[in-house]
């Protein structure tokens, strides 16, 4: 409560000294008599901002001097803050000095200096300075309550203290149990999402790591089937039986063989040449009748090339999708199967 207020070379004020009794005070008067420095001088003691304008023209010194009732809740603040009181008032001063340009200010509590942080904290334990406008606060449910706590004194604030703990805790409970869901959606989400790629992978039936290669190069053979016919026969011709007019290998080896026996019957230093001769060509018609045997097998056929190549696109389509090569893509498969 608000005993007493001084004021001196404060804006228009001279010297002022005003004491308020228990119960509604009400200060009147003509518009410019002074209400509203009153206030301003009310504030500017509690920590307010203040400026060089505040000074009584012609003065460097302004002192604003505020006396309140302590009540148990501000006893226990200022003890807190080790601020001296005696009795069961406090003293609040605010002292202004004009400077060149500025207003230096020096504030005390029972005489002892505080800083401009402490008087505004402390303000909010002594008054309530409500301007016009301002009126919507009353029906602030917050600070309904500020003020219902403010009349319960110290019991209030304590059990205010223990509500305040247990909603915090609540709070903490309330946050790790999201987090626990959190986790849980995630880790549905995972295993829907593993479910979903055992699906797709498991319906392609990866089971060979080497299936793409072994595609690719069928494909080639698919598609050069008519090419790889022509170039085996004309291999078998030139090893075996050309119908052309040049000499198969087989014959010209024939040929060699005839003249080596010839030999043979004047110099058997010979027959080992002869038996190289003998097995190159044996090599050689082997050789052609393979070549002609896989021309004979070689068939072009669409069908399996529209196969390989849909087999293929189907293999890419999944390893650009998964960003693995084949073999990882089955390890992975594997893998979320067991998980």
């Amino acid at each position: 409560m608000l005993v007493a207020l001084k004021i001196e070379n404060f804006a228009l004020i001279d010297h002022l000294a005003l004491e308020f009794q228990a119960g509604l005070n009400v200060l009147t008067g003509e518009t410019g008599a002074g209400k509203s420095i009153m206030l301003d001088a009310l504030d500017a003691v509690l920590g307010g901002r203040v400026s060089q304008r505040m000074i009584r023209a012609g003065e460097k010194r302004g002192v604003i001097e505020a006396t309140f009732a302590v009540t148990d809740r501000t006893r226990q603040w200022l003890e807190a803050h080790e601020v001296p009181l005696t009795g069961d008032r406090l003293v609040c001063t605010r002292e202004l000095t004009a400077g060149k340009n500025t207003v230096r200010s020096r504030s005390r509590l029972n005489g002892a200096t505080v800083n401009k942080p402490q008087v505004e904290a402390l303000r909010l334990h002594l008054v309530e300075i409500t301007a016009q406008g301002q009126t919507l606060q009353v029906g602030d449910p917050q600070m309904q309550l500020y003020w219902l706590d403010g009349v319960g004194g110290t019991a209030i604030a304590q059990q205010r203290q223990v509500v305040a703990t247990q909603y915090e805790v609540m709070v903490e409970a309330q946050t790790a149990l999201e987090r626990r869901r959190r986790a849980e959606q995630q880790r549905q989400d995972q295993l829907d999402l593993f479910d979903y790629q055992w699906q797709e992978l498991s319906a392609v039936g990866l089971a060979d790591p080497n299936e793409l290669i072994q595609l690719e190069q069928e494909q080639q053979r698919l598609s050069h089937a008519v090419e790889l016919q022509q170039q085996s026969y004309q291999v078998y011709q030139r090893l075996y039986e050309n119908d052309q007019d040049g000499t198969a290998c087989a014959d010209l080896l024939g040929q060699a063989v005839q003249t080596l026996e010839d030999m043979l019957q004047y110099d058997n230093t010979v027959e080992p040449i002869l038996d190289m001769v003998n097995e190159a060509l044996a090599q050689i018609e082997e050789a052609g009748r393979q070549i002609n045997t896989y021309g004979e097998d070689m068939e072009t056929d669409p069908q399996r090339l529209q196969e390989v190549q849909t087999r293929m696109s189907q293999l890419k389509q999944l390893t650009r999708k998964y960003g693995k090569t084949l073999p990882d893509l089955i390890d992975y498969t594997q893998e979320i199967q067991a998980s």
